[in-house]
C-alpha cells in the first residue's frame, strides 16, 4: 500500500504536541466494573513495563510531559527499547500530537525483533519504540499515522494488527473508530482523545469519486436510510457558522483515495460513540451524502491483547484480509 498524499482541507487548529497535556477522559459516571477494574490493571502494567512512571495532570503542561514520561526514553528491562530523535510532525499546518499506538506482530525471535524495530526507527516521526516478544506486542510512540505504521511492519514480511491507540495517562484514554465496508466505498476513521479539549482525528479512503467532498460527524447513527438518517451535523454549542462535528473537505485523488490526518480542538471522543461519520458527494455538503458509518469505541492501550476472538475461536492471524478494512485502503 503506497502512502497516498492526498490534499486535505479542514477547519481544524494547530496544536503543538509539547504542550497537550494528558488527561482523564471520562465516558460516564457509574461505577468501575470488575471489567473495568481489569482492563485498568492492564493499563497500569503496560505503563510501567513502558517506564512511564504514574500520570497525573499538571497546571504547568511542560512538567506535565516530564512527569508523564513522553520526553523520556522507554525503560523496560524485560522487553527491547528504542528512542529516535524527531522533530515534531505536521499535517496540513497542523503540528500532530504524540500518541501510544499497540499493534500485535507475528514475531518468533530475537531476529524478528531487530527486524521490526529497525524498520520502523526510518519512519518519520516515530519517537520510541518497544517491543515484547513474549506478548508479540510492538508500542510505538510518535506521530505517525497508523495506515504508515502498518505499511512499515508488514513491508518486514510480518503479519500487523492495530489493537489499541492513546496517550499514556493514568486514566483510561477514549478511542473510537468508524469503519466504511463497502460495497463501493471503504475507509477507516479513527480518532483518539489528546487531552479534555483536543481529539487527533486519521482517516483513509477508497472507492469515493475523484474531487472534493466534504464530510462530517452528523447527530445520529441510524443507517436504516444510509446518510439521509444520520440527521444534521453533530454542533453541541450551536455554532451555525462553524460547527464542531463539521470536518471540512476530503480531496480525493484520480484514484478514488483519501488521506486525512490532524487535529481538532474542542472534540470530545466520548460524546461521538454512537454517532455517525458521513461523506458527501459535493463539497458544500447540499445532497444527503454518499458514504456513512457509525462511530464505535475502540481500545485504548494496553485494553487488548487477545488473539482470539471468543464468538468463533478464529485467532487474530486466521482472520482473513475481509475482516481488517484497513487492508482495503
Amino acid at each position: 500500500m503506497a502512502f497516498l498524499r492526498s490534499v486535505v482541507t479542514t477547519k481544524t487548529t494547530a496544536i503543538a504536541a509539547t504542550v497537550a497535556i494528558p488527561a482523564a477522559f471520562a465516558l460516564s459516571s457509574v461505577s468501575p466494573s470488575p471489567s473495568t477494574s481489569h482492563s485498568s490493571a492492564s493499563f497500569q502494567r503496560v505503563f510501567k513495563n513502558l517506564g512511564f512512571g504514574s500520570l497525573s495532570c499538571s497546571s504547568n503542561p511542560i512538567r506535565g510531559l516530564e512527569k508523564s514520561g513522553l520526553v523520556k526514553s522507554f525503560a523496560s528491562p524485560s522487553s527491547a527499547a528504542v528512542e529516535m530523535d524527531q522533530k515534531p510532525a505536521t499535517q496540513n499546518g497542523a503540528v500532530l500530537p504524540e500518541l501510544l499506538t499497540e499493534f500485535m506482530v507475528d514475531m518468533k525471535c530475537e531476529g524478528c525483533v531487530n527486524s521490526v524495530k529497525n524498520k520502523l526507527q526510518t519512519v518519520d516521526g516515530v519517537k520510541n519504540v518497544d517491543v515484547d516478544l513474549a506478548n508479540q506486542v510492538v508500542r510505538v510512540l510518535g506521530t505517525s499515522p497508523v495506515k504508515i505504521l502498518t505499511e512499515a511492519l508488514e513491508q518486514t514480511g510480518r503479519k500487523a494488527r492495530l489493537i489499541g491507540q492513546g496517550v499514556p495517562d493514568e486514566f483510561l484514554v477514549s478511542a473510537a473508530v468508524a469503519e466504511f465496508k463497502g460495497p463501493a466505498i471503504f475507509g477507516v476513521v479513527r480518532l483518539a482523545q489528546v487531552n479534555m479539549e483536543l481529539a487527533r482525528i486519521e482517516a483513509n479512503f477508497s472507492g469515493l469519486p475523484p474531487g472534493k467532498h466534504g464530510w462530517s460527524i452528523n447527530e445520529f447513527g441510524d443507517l436504516t436510510r444510509g446518510a439521509a438518517s444520520t440527521g444534521k451535523v453533530f454542533n453541541p454549542t450551536k455554532d451555525e457558522k462553524e460547527p464542531l462535528g463539521d470536518l471540512g473537505t476530503l480531496e480525493v485523488d484520480e484514484k478514488g483515495e483519501a488521506f486525512f490526518s490532524s487535529v481538532k480542538e474542542k472534540l470530545r471522543v466520548g460524546d461521538l460513540i454512537g454517532r455517525s461519520i458521513v461523506v458527501y458527494g459535493t463539497e458544500d455538503k447540499s445532497d444527503e451524502g454518499i458514504a456513512a458509518a457509525v462511530v464505535a469505541r475502540s481500545a485504548g492501550v494496553g485494553e487488548n491483547y487477545k488473539k482470539l476472538c471468543t464468538c468463533d475461536g478464529t485467532t487474530i492471524w486466521e482472520a482473513t484480509n475481509a475482516d481488517f478494512v484497513t487492508s482495503k485502503v
